[in-house]
């Protein structure tokens, strides 16, 4: 055997698991650490109750952040999401439990997917920026939802939804299913399908993508009709899982969907990331924030310590990010130290 096949041979021997895929599994081997090590911090935490509610409270960020996801991919931001999932909680409990249909449930999708079309039209068509396009959707929505309900959420939890987000299989809640099912599909939706191919392309390069063929409006428009459903599905597993509905029930999504994308691996300029790293972030995530509340500190701490370790892991894995951002500086200094070289 030659030197290099040895040396090839140790590489594979000493990192079988490398790029984003061995990222994932870091994060979920931290994840798997700190349940149980949490034990330490409080008898409470640790124990296969506090595990099954960190893996259901992450079940929904994990589906809020699909969605998110597909609109990162292709370049943008959906800060909609907030009213969407609040909508859908509202339109939930007040059309939901009167008439428990199939026609209702569709019902309620559909509007979610009309905020979706018009915030692609306005980013793909109209030329409006995401970021103030969907802010605005966001008020817009908010306000709507205030002005149905006048304060006050109508109705009350469905059956059917209580026992899907509060039963068990086996001894194991359904939403840990859930979001097995959910990890499976979301790969193939973004991996496999035509569609997620085409967004990895539109994200990868517009110019090219519309040079090709692609249909760049159209893929941009999908990619937030599909965030918009999934936001009003993690709407009502919230009513599910909360006995209720809230006008304020969205807000924690406001940018832990995207924390929870960028945290997986996703890079926020598009064209890259997984849907299995948006699960494994929002397991990392849920388990840090359990962890950071059950420490007992002040609330702006908590926020504090959650956002300084978000910045931290995007600062590790995005690296292409931090460097375009610094380049001027970058740039500055390489001048500095060219100027006295050049005098000499």
């Amino acid at each position: 055997m030659t030197k290099t096949s040895d040396a090839r041979f140790g590489a594979t021997k000493r990192f079988p698991i490398r790029g984003h895929t061995g990222y994932v599994l870091a994060l979920l081997a931290v994840s798997v650490v700190l349940m149980p090590v949490s034990k330490l911090i409080s008898p409470s935490l640790g124990s296969w109750t506090t595990v099954s509610a960190i893996l259901v409270v992450s079940s929904m960020l994990a589906l809020v952040g699909f969605g998110q996801g597909l609109v990162i991919l292709v370049g943008e931001l959906d800060l909609s999401l907030p009213s969407t999932v609040a909508l859908a909680g509202v339109l939930t409990t007040a059309w939901l439990s009167v008439t428990p249909s199939v026609l209702t449930f569709l019902q309620i999708l559909g509007i979610a997917a009309v905020i979706g079309l018009v915030n692609g039209i306005g980013v793909a068509f109209l030329r409006v920026p995401s970021f103030i396009m969907t802010l605005g959707m966001q008020l817009i929505v908010a306000g709507a939802a205030l002005g149905y309900t006048k304060g006050t959420v109508p109705g009350t939890t469905p059956d059917f939804l209580a026992s899907v987000m509060l039963g068990k299989w086996w001894g194991i809640p359904i939403p840990i299913f859930l979001l097995v099912g959910m990890a499976v599909v979301g790969t193939v939706i973004q991996q496999y399908t035509r569609f997620g191919r085409k967004l990895y392309a539109v994200g990868s390069n517009r110019a090219t993508a519309e040079l090709v063929g692609l249909r760049v409006g159209l893929i941009v428009t999908g990619a937030f009709v599909v965030s918009a459903i999934a936001a009003a599905l993690t709407g009502m597993m919230l009513v599910g899982y909360g006995g209720g509905a809230t006008l304020g029930m969205g807000d924690v999504y406001f940018l832990s969907s995207i924390a929870v994308v960028v945290v997986g691996g996703s890079s926020i300029l598009g064209g890259r990331g997984s849907f299995l790293g948006t699960v494994a972030a929002a397991i990392f995530l849920t388990t840090i924030a359990t962890l950071i509340q059950a420490v007992g500190i002040s609330q702006g701490w908590q926020t504090f310590i959650y956002g300084f370790l978000i910045v931290a892991v995007i600062g590790l894995l995005n690296r292409d990010l931090y460097a375009r951002a610094f380049a001027p500086v970058s740039r500055l200094m390489q001048r500095g130290r060219s100027a006295p070289a050049a005098a000499n």
